[in-house]
């Protein structure tokens, strides 16, 4: 079982920026895919972004493509959300997520049943 703890929440202006943190347990995690996912009020949880296990590979969904940028750094075990031109509809409960069934594939879930780890969830908050 791997330990996921997000990190980076917070309120901010449309147009502002948030850079959110994912921190893994255990020795496996530059193995697996991660994954990020946000949930409104009143709305079923949704795909944002996934990268690969050694980082090659991305996959964004067309609301925050161009806008957001997944990254991980495998030697610190996180994997990062960097949100830019953040708009009132960005804000949600952003859960960080992973795949740690399937190893060393470039196959990208998007979907909530392609993982199996899932963190706490950090509030963001865009103000307009």
């Amino acid at each position: 079982q791997v330990q996921l703890v997000e990190s980076g929440g917070g309120l901010v202006q449309a147009g502002g920026s948030l850079r959110l943190s994912c921190a893994a347990s255990g020795r496996t995690f530059s193995s697996y895919a991660m994954g990020w996912f946000r949930q409104a009020p009143g709305k079923e949880r949704e795909f944002v972004a996934a990268i690969s296990w050694s980082g090659g590979s991305t996959y964004y969904s067309d609301s925050v493509k161009g806008r957001f940028t997944i990254s991980r750094d495998n030697a610190k075990n996180t994997v990062y959300l960097q949100m830019n031109s953040l708009k009132p509809e960005d804000t949600a409960v952003y859960y960080c997520a992973a795949d740690t069934a399937a190893r060393y594939t470039y196959v990208l879930p998007t979907t909530t049943t392609g993982y199996d780890n899932w963190g706490q969830g950090t509030q963001v908050t865009v103000s307009s």
